[in-house]
């Protein structure tokens, strides 16, 4: 090894306590470390009421339902939505939520799908296919580096407009989501935001956007492995159902089948993960105690502190929880493997944006640092002096 590797501990506790001394981890954007509570929480319902939601009568189940009530309800307020317009339903992860919606909007109901450059493969790849198998055209519009969607009307002309809300690449934000959702209501269309990184990070443009459909991983969010949408009613009910099965029905005779009477059935077919629910729900009251400005302040911390290295190119402008770089000569996988033995943890590679990355800029892998709530001023300084110890040998 090329440097001693650091076993000082963080000045971290509370949620976050049970973290290995030392241990530096820069990887939110793909998971987010989870919170003690969230932990206990989850564990707790495997170990005291471990049962079915939606279809028992006993305690344990009544405790499931109101659990997971009490999370769906936690969601439309995390994300300023009322309960009269919106209805939540829990999924696998982003990636299953945008394929379900996307692929169940009714034939014919729009004419175009508009994206953008700067997409997830989870909001690329699902585009690409719907406009495939409906031989409908595909927009793929740039996004300027302030994040906004540069459009005309015509654009949106009864399309189907997908977009991250904020970026996993750079955290460049939608800035102007809230002029884009009403130019695509009065052209017809309907907005739809990959909100994966947009929870963690900025929840005001999710609560401040008339959108039709927001999805996300609870995992990007402090919470278990588990997807989640908040939809539109108006556009829940226009769905024609594919993925049908358990869950999904109230009755079933020789030939045909009736539909539960409960707009978030339609999307939730077969057992759903009730743990993770219950864990997503603590998540939600945990975030509800934290300090949105720690994140702020570590950002520009961590911008600040890689502007003097040297070397480096970002592809950010501005300080960001979400920083991609590349430096000249040193391969981003080869990086990450040496800051990895100094049990720092950051993600190098395409990031799941190959088509804009790899083949619009055509850059090198990168390395990316993404930072969460349990990241500290110190976690942030060991990165800088570590990586300026390796540009100093490399």
């Amino acid at each position: 090894m090329l440097f001693k590797k650091s076993m000082t501990a963080s000045s971290r506790g509370g949620s976050f306590d049970y973290l290995e001394p030392g241990a530096r981890y820069f990887d939110s954007a793909c998971q987010t470390m989870r919170p003690r509570e969230v932990i206990d929480a989850e564990t707790e319902y495997y170990r005291a009421y471990n049962a079915c939601g939606g279809r028992v009568k006993y305690r344990w189940g009544e405790k499931v339902d109101a659990a997971v009530e009490e999370t769906r309800s936690r969601l439309l307020e995390t994300t300023g939505k009322h309960e009269r317009d919106y209805v939540v339903a829990f999924t696998l992860n982003t990636t299953y939520g945008i394929n379900l919606v996307l692929h169940q909007l009714a034939e014919g109901s729009f004419k175009k799908i508009v994206t953008s450059d700067i997409e997830h493969n989870s909001v690329m790849v699902p585009s690409m296919a719907w406009s495939a198998r409906r031989g409908s055209p595909l927009s793929i519009l740039p996004r300027g580096a302030d994040g906004s969607l540069e459009y005309t009307s015509s654009d949106l002309e009864n399309a189907v407009v997908i977009a991250n809300s904020v970026s996993n690449i750079d955290g460049r934000r939608l800035v102007n989501a809230q002029r884009l959702a009403k130019d695509a209501h009065e052209h017809g269309g309907v907005l739809l935001l990959d909100a994966a990184q947009g929870f963690a990070h900025d929840r005001e443009t999710l609560a401040h956007t008339d959108f039709d459909a927001a999805f996300c991983s609870g995992h990007k969010a402090y919470g278990p492995s588990l997807g989640f949408v908040i939809i539109r009613r108006t556009l829940l009910r226009s769905l024609d159902p594919l993925f049908l099965g358990g869950g999904t029905v109230a009755d079933v005779d020789a030939s045909t089948y009736t539909l539960l009477d409960e707009p978030h059935a339609i999307l939730e077919p077969g057992l759903q993960n009730w743990g993770g629910i219950v864990g997503m729900g603590a998540a939600l009251r945990w975030l509800k105690t934290q300090d949105p400005s720690h994140e702020t302040r570590l950002a520009q911390h961590l911008w600040d502190g890689l502007t003097t290295l040297g070397r480096i190119t970002p592809l950010n402008t501005t300080a960001s929880p979400i920083v991609s770089f590349h430096i000249d000569g040193l391969d981003a996988h080869k990086l990450a493997v040496l800051l990895g033995e100094q049990n720092i943890m950051c993600r190098s590679g395409h990031f799941c944006c190959h088509r804009y990355l790899h083949h619009q800029l055509k850059l090198p892998p990168l390395l990316r640092i993404s930072l969460g709530l349990h990241n500290t001023k110190d976690d942030v300084d060991t990165l800088i002096t570590v990586l300026r110890s390796i540009l100093s040998v490399f």
